[in-house]
């Protein structure tokens, strides 16, 4: 007798990262994700920046070293893991940057409001001549 196992795969859900995320919002990350790499690598990307200055041309073989130093140190650490901590960084102020949208256009609304008033008294006093 033959038995016929139907367990379905257990799908797993990424919980802390529940939402795909659009071109933009993944461009924000890119841009969390590289300012951690290079934040790892401040060192070596001012050692390769110090040697670079004053030359155009000749920095490719004169900084040779700090330039493959710079470039290893950043491959070590632009891992999958990074870019992982850095989407878990972007989902952790999501709502702060929301709020600080929402602020921000309530005070572009509330100046506008206040020169369309200003317009209008303005308007008024010119019609009362």
């Amino acid at each position: 007798m033959a038995t016929t196992s139907t367990s379905t795969p257990s799908t797993k859900y990424n919980l802390r990262n529940p939402l795909p995320l659009s071109a933009t919002q993944e461009q924000e990350v890119k841009k969390i994700f590289h300012k951690r790499v290079r934040a790892h690598c401040a060192e070596e990307i001012k050692a390769f920046a110090q040697c670079a200055v004053n030359r155009t041309i000749t920095a490719t073989w004169v900084c040779r070293n700090q330039r493959l130093t710079m470039n290893s140190c950043m491959l070590a650490h632009a891992k999958p893991e990074e870019e992982d901590r850095a989407r878990e960084e972007w989902f952790a102020t999501h709502e702060e940057r929301r709020r600080e949208k929402e602020e921000e256009l309530k005070k572009v609304e509330q100046r506008r409001e206040e020169i369309i008033r200003m317009m209008r008294e303005d308007e008024a006093k010119s019609k009362g001549r």
